[in-house]
Parts: C-alpha cells; sequence; structure tokens
C-alpha cells in the first residue's frame, strides 16, 4: 500500500501507461469567449486559450508563466472542467477525459489550489468538514472522514487539536492555504494544479508552503502544475515551464535550459524585467514596451510582433508553430529560432 492510500484510505487512481506515458496530455486546448462591442452590438470573440497543447509527465512538476491575462489561469479551469472547453483532447494517463473517463474519475486525479485562500473556503464550514467534505461525496463514512482531515492537517503542518474546530476567518492567509493544500490531498490525486497558489503570502510564509509543497510531492508522488507570475517561484519548483503570449504557447523546455538561453523575445523579456537585489543588475531601460494586443482582435502572423525589437516581414505574415530546438525538449514558436523561417536571424537549413 502506497503512503498515499495509508492516509487517505482512499485507492488511488490507477496506474495504466507506467512511467513513460505522460500523465497528462493537452492537445489543441481552445476557448472563445464570445463578447458584444461596436455600435450594432455585433458579436465578437476573445480568445482567451487558443490551440494550446503540451504535456506533463509523471512526477514531473510544470510551471506556466506569462503576463495577466494570457490564458494561464483559463488553461487550468479548462483542464479541471470548471468551465466548458471549445475544442481540444484532454488525455489523463492514456484515457480520454469525456469519453473514456468520466468526469468525476477525473476530479479524483486531478485537484486544484487557487488563490483566493478565503474564498476558496466555505466560511460556515471548520476546516475539519472542508477537508473531510470531499471524501464523504466519494463514499468515505464521516468518522473516517473527518480523521482523514485531521491526518491531513498533520501533514501541511497545522495541529488538528488546535485548527480543526477553526472556522476560515480564524486562522490567516498562509494557514488558510495550507488548508486548501490538505483539502486538495483529500481524495489521493496523482495531478495538483496550483494557480498562483503563493502570489498572496508573504515571501517568508511563501517559501514555507513553496517547501512544503516540494516536501508533499515526494512523500506522496505527486505531479505539479504549477501558474505563477513569479519568475523566481517558478524557476525553484519547477522542472519545465510553458511561457504563454495571449493564449498561446510561445516557448517551452527545462527551466534551466530556457533561464539560460531563452529563444523567444517575449521569454527574455520576462527574465530582464525580473527584480534583482544585486544594486549592479538593476534593470534601467525597461525590456518591454507597449501593452499587450487585444485578445479580440490579435495581430496577424506572431502575435508578440508588434512589441518585438526583432520583428520582421515574416512576422507579421505567418504565425510561427512551436518547433523543436534541440534533442532536449526545447521548444519555441519564434521565428528567428525557426531554420528556414526567412528570418534574417533564423539558423540556416
Amino acid at each position: 500500500m502506497s503512503e498515499a492510500t495509508a492516509v487517505t484510505g482512499l485507492a488511488p487512481i490507477e496506474d495504466l501507461g507506467g512511467k513513460a506515458q505522460p500523465l497528462l496530455r493537452v492537445d489543441g486546448l481552445t476557448k472563445h469567449f464570445p463578447v458584444r462591442g461596436g455600435l450594432f452590438g455585433a458579436r465578437k470573440t476573445v480568445r482567451a486559450v487558443d490551440d494550446v497543447s503540451f504535456a506533463i509527465g509523471k512526477g514531473e512538476t510544470v510551471g506556466i508563466v506569462g503576463e495577466s491575462g494570457c490564458g494561464k489561469s483559463t488553461t487550468a479551469r479548462l483542464l479541471m472542467h470548471l468551465m466548458e472547453r471549445d475544442a481540444g483532447e484532454i488525455i489523463f494517463d492514456g484515457r480520454q477525459v469525456g469519453h473514456e473517463m468520466s468526469l468525476r474519475e477525473l476530479r479524483r486525479g486531478m485537484q486544484m489550489v487557487f488563490q483566493d485562500s478565503y474564498a476558496s473556503l466555505n466560511p460556515r464550514l471548520t476546516i475539519e468538514e472542508s477537508i473531510a467534505f470531499g471524501p464523504k461525496v466519494h463514499g468515505m463514512a464521516d468518522g473516517a472522514s473527518r480523521e482523514l482531515a485531521r491526518e491531513l492537517l498533520g501533514k501541511v503542518g497545522l495541529r488538528p487539536e488546535i485548527f480543526a474546530n477553526r472556522y476560515p476567518h480564524e486562522i490567516s492567509g498562509g494557514q488558510r492555504q495550507r488548508v486548501n493544500i490538505a483539502r486538495a490531498l483529500a481524495l489521493s490525486p496523482r495531478l495538483v494544479i496550483l494557480d498562483e497558489a503563493v502570489s498572496a503570502l508573504d515571501k517568508s510564509v511563501e517559501a514555507q508552503v513553496l517547501n512544503l509543497l516540494m516536501d508533499l510531492k515526494r512523500e506522496f508522488g505527486l505531479t505539479y502544475l504549477f501558474i505563477s507570475h513569479d519568475l523566481n517561484v517558478i524557476n525553484y519548483i519547477s522542472d519545465r515551464v510553458l511561457v504563454m503570449y495571449l493564449g498561446e504557447v510561445v516557448e517551452l523546455g527545462p527551466v534551466e535550459q530556457v533561464w539560460a538561453k531563452p529563444a523567444h523575445p517575449y521569454t527574455r523579456a520576462l527574465l530582464a524585467a525580473m527584480p534583482s537585489s544585486d544594486p549592479d543588475k538593476r534593470t534601467e531601460v525597461p525590456p518591454l514596451s507597449g501593452d499587450p494586443p487585444n485578445p479580440i482582435d490579435p495581430p496577424s502572423g506572431c502575435r508578440f510582433h508588434t512589441r518585438c525589437p526583432f520583428a520582421e516581414a515574416p512576422c507579421s505574415n505567418v504565425a510561427p508553430r512551436l518547433t523543436e530546438l534541440d534533442t532536449m525538449g526545447h521548444q519555441a514558436a519564434c521565428h528567428m529560432a525557426i531554420a528556414g523561417s526567412g528570418h534574417s536571424q533564423a539558423p540556416a537549413v
């Protein structure tokens, strides 16, 4: 019996494909929101997530970064089926969600921790009741689910004799986020999505929660999809990083490689904007100017070309596809990185 099963008392989702098969594969994920605009109320669409594809290996932590409005949180909500997708396939350990795998099964195998720790909890339930709620819905007896809740409180560093009978308003933001993590673990998930889970915490508490997440990952054999605007956090916790811009993936690869040799100008701009404690490395010139284009009417070709200092004719005419740059899994959607793209800085074919 695994450590996770011993703690939760719920049988884990069966591993069908072995280590080599990705735990999660997303193909062509798309979500457009209809809006009304103009003098006559013409219907238009906001392209929040536009043909996004990626995979997450078992035991891996993949980080998603990008400016506000780039589609990070919408992607997470589509994966959790908190909103309906317009197109695309979600495959969890070889089983297509909606056909071979029910939503109930998916929710057992995939859980989410949200940014707002207070809004995520029912103010009328005690901490113990909040954690025990999910297992009870899935058939666990009341007494067993409450015992499980107390065990998980201990796992996330909260003494159950002190915190079990408190209400969300009686504990701090960092403690509430620990409760949300415990609640996510109550169903023995294999994948946990963390959407800006530490961004509302002060730095000392943020570091404690990040270390807790890494300890829990090792103990329970978890896989993480970690969404954050903080590149230092992504660098610390992630194995691979996925960079999004205006609803599209523009770069993907091992975090060390992307940090050392970013292939997309947008990724370079994000890294250049990172604050440094070294006074000799202060950012004096803005690495990126202008606002992101309107997602209702995105630019043709590369969506970044209106803000890119290296833009040339191919950038405005042809949309670059995410292309393998090496054998290490580093990919980028930039004409400068794609051989034979027609850009003056592109490598030779």
